[in-house]
């Protein structure tokens, strides 16, 4: 009887240590903002004037442009950019990159940057183009345009994929 317990309190060991063990490998959730910001997407802004002054100050802290295609209507957007404000993200996001948000309208607005930077709005917004300090295209994705499935880990995946080169830093 005494060797049966004491079996059993070394399953529950072994499964509360399991447990904890694998928490910390559980993944951070991206979460929709306590609040939505109305103007998240300036729907009033010249969005190539935008692009152009992020080229110029990207250029002169070596940092690299991500344009994000979006709308203030679209609340994957709004995931997305309260995932760039958490303490895991928004230190790394603010060394190595300068941040645009491109409004789309209702997918009206502003498509010949979205072609011109090979995002395809067809799959959705929150899409994002990576452009080096220079303004050159480096890649377009729409893997964020189900942000709340997304976790912050994938966006920290993402940001380290596209940071800013050291050697690029250094120049």
């Amino acid at each position: 009887m005494r060797a049966r317990r004491h079996a059993v309190l070394a399953v529950i060991a072994v499964l509360v240590l399991a447990a904890a063990a694998s928490a910390q490998w559980k993944k951070t959730p991206l979460q929709p903002p306590a609040q939505k910001n109305p103007q998240l997407y300036d729907t009033n802004a010249n969005a190539s004037d935008e692009i152009r002054e992020a080229v110029a100050a990207g250029g002169k802290d070596h940092k690299r442009i991500l344009l994000v295609f979006g709308g203030n209507w679209c609340l994957d957007c709004h995931v997305l950019d309260n995932a760039f404000r958490q303490p895991r993200i928004a230190p790394m996001l603010n060394s190595g990159f300068i941040v645009v948000h491109v409004d789309v309208g209702e997918y009206t607005k502003n498509l010949d940057l979205a072609a011109k930077y090979h995002v395809d709005l067809k799959k959705g917004v929150p899409s994002i183009a990576v452009l080096e300090s220079n303004g050159g295209f480096l890649y377009s994705t729409s893997e964020f345009e189900r942000a709340r499935v997304l976790s912050e880990e994938d966006v920290i995946e993402f940001l380290n994929k596209w940071k800013p080169t050291a050697a690029a830093a250094k120049s």
